[in-house]
């Protein structure tokens, strides 16, 4: 509980500074004051905190949402939340990382993701410790380092965030299992180097290079990979433990005959939903797919749906575009449209920029145009290895 809540806290801090000071990481002593005088949070901050905290824990439905701001310490914070969960904690909400959009939140039944977690439990049997590389109120990080070594029988959970990968191996036994990402793997992939015998890996949140997948494996010695497919909206969906295969469906997901881009999920107590996928799926056969286009959501400009998807598509049909990016502008920075491009090597960017205006309007509808172009050799990811924002300001000016 202290480790899944100081990673929420932590994050709702980072989220309310954007580029400001970071609070300590986790672990914290239960003597910690959330306040100024202690973690920094200010009283704005400590309301937006214990109302994100309240909606996670659905702290009302035990009427214990007024008790966060009564409590000074992390430890009581703790109490707090622990003593509610006891009284209730049929549903869980996790919130989106709002990379294509604004964070939304996903309401998530606790025994669903128990459904989930015991199947990892049996797939993943012989798991000793779990070294964790991602926060636990993270969907992916809650499933596998927090319900995943319950149901292995409590084993221990090493938080490996601050953990230089070339320290790594020293730390690593047998019967290891590390949860991470792409990002990170491809640290441990160049600088960690030979890894003990009976190490295996999980990675999610992005796709996982091929080429990454191979060298953890043949190179560095990691014994398993497995690639896990869903999202905050949905949890886990399928898996994969080569980049050769298809994804396999978790045993309680089936195909929607009726309509390609959802899937019907089984509940734990035998009840179905339809559930819309963000990605495009290619069907080997009922229980086995591939991934291929992401489905972005419309946004509105003027009033007007826009597909940012069909923007990109667009962009990349210039022969001086090598790769881009497209998503609405902040609040603070217009309501139009804007793109991150990756020019072909050698291209002058500026000169570009006049070239994409006059192909954006040449082949975009008004609403469609992006009104700010950024460029740069690589589009921007964040820690998770998703996409990141960047500024408007950067590149053409909006207009």
């Amino acid at each position: 509980m202290a480790r899944f809540l100081a990673d929420a806290i932590a994050g709702e801090l980072q989220a309310l500074r954007p580029g400001g000071a970071k609070p300590a990481p986790p672990p914290w002593s239960p003597d910690l004051v959330i306040a100024e005088d202690g973690l920094g949070a200010d009283s704005i901050e400590r309301l937006a905190i214990a109302s994100a905290l309240s909606e996670t824990l659905q702290l009302h439905v035990s009427g214990n949402e007024d008790l966060l701001l009564a409590r000074r310490n992390f430890g009581q914070w703790v109490e707090v939340a622990a003593s509610s969960l006891r009284h209730y904690s049929a549903r869980l909400v996790f919130r989106t990382s709002g990379t294509t959009g604004k964070p939304k939140p996903c309401m998530h039944p606790l025994a669903d993701l128990e459904q989930e977690a015991q199947y990892l439990c049996n797939a993943l049997a012989g798991t000793r410790r779990v070294l964790a590389a991602v926060p636990s109120h993270h969907i992916y990080g809650f499933l596998f380092t927090v319900l995943l070594p319950l149901r292995l029988g409590g084993i221990e959970v090493v938080d490996i965030r601050q953990v230089p990968p070339s320290a790594l191996p020293g730390l690593m036994s047998p019967g290891d299992l590390v949860v991470s990402h792409p990002v990170h793997w491809a640290l441990v992939a160049r600088y960690a180097g030979a890894l003990p015998e009976g190490v295996c890996g999980v990675t999610s949140t992005a796709p996982c290079p091929p080429e990454l997948a191979q060298a953890l494996t043949a190179e560095n010695g990691l014994r398993r990979l497995m690639q896990m497919y869903g999202s905050s909206e949905t949890a886990g969906v399928g898996f994969r433990e080569a980049s050769t295969l298809p994804f396999q469906l978790l045993p309680f997901w089936r195909r929607d005959a009726a309509d390609p881009l959802r899937l019907v999920r089984r509940a734990s107590d035998g009840t179905e939903k339809n559930v819309t996928l963000q990605d495009r799926l290619e069907w080997v056969d009922p229980h086995h797919f591939t991934l291929r286009a992401r489905l972005d959501n419309a946004v509105q400009v003027a009033g007007v749906n826009v597909f940012p998807e069909r923007v990109r598509e667009v962009l990349l049909q210039h022969p001086q575009v090598a790769d881009a990016a497209v998503r609405l502008m902040a609040e603070h920075e217009g309501e139009r449209l804007k793109a991150f491009v990756v020019p072909v090597a050698g291209t002058d960017p500026q000169a570009l920029a006049a070239e994409l205006e006059r192909w954006a309007t040449a082949h975009l509808t008004a609403p469609e145009r992006p009104k700010a172009f950024a460029f740069g050799a690589q589009l921007p990811v964040d820690e998770r290895s998703k996409l990141a924002d960047w500024p408007a300001a950067q590149g053409a000016a909006a207009r």
